[in-house]
């Protein structure tokens, strides 16, 4: 597993954890890389420092297991919110807007929200987050 600190058009910082080097060109170039904030598909990977390893450390390659780890939990937080929160389709906005501002029920909600309209919520301080990505089917596996 590879970590890269990555930043959008939109100066939002967050990291990404990638299989190799390869992968996250990959995932650009299919324009599957989103900022979790905005949802921008422009997305480029910032200057890091090196992670160096001393001599007298033992590095135990444990990445397959974390990344294994990282995508059951987010199965199951994807499962939570499909089986406890309102799915309102492409409503998400309106409907999120309307909860923050006390015009609609206070509950869970998902749904669908185009970039413009996540970017709008953002800006007016509409708390959102992106629901983690449906696990591919078995077939869709390399």
């Amino acid at each position: 597993m590879i970590r890269y600190a990555l930043i959008c058009d939109n100066a939002h910082e967050f990291e990404g954890w990638f299989g190799s080097s390869g992968d996250f060109d990959a995932q650009q170039a299919k324009g599957l890389l989103e900022c979790p904030l905005c949802a921008s598909k422009t997305v480029r990977k910032q200057i890091m420092a090196p992670s160096v390893v001393g001599a007298r450390k033992t590095v135990q390659d444990d990445g397959p297991a974390k990344a294994k780890m990282m995508m059951e939990a987010m199965g199951r937080l994807r499962r939570h919110v499909e089986a406890t929160f309102d799915d309102v389709g492409d409503a998400f906005a309106t409907e999120a807007r309307a909860i923050h501002e006390g015009r609609s029920e206070e509950r869970g909600i998902y749904g669908q929200a185009s970039p413009k309209e996540v970017r709008e919520l953002v800006e007016d301080g509409v708390p959102i987050a992106p629901l983690p990505p449906k696990p591919p089917e078995k077939d869709e596996i390399n």
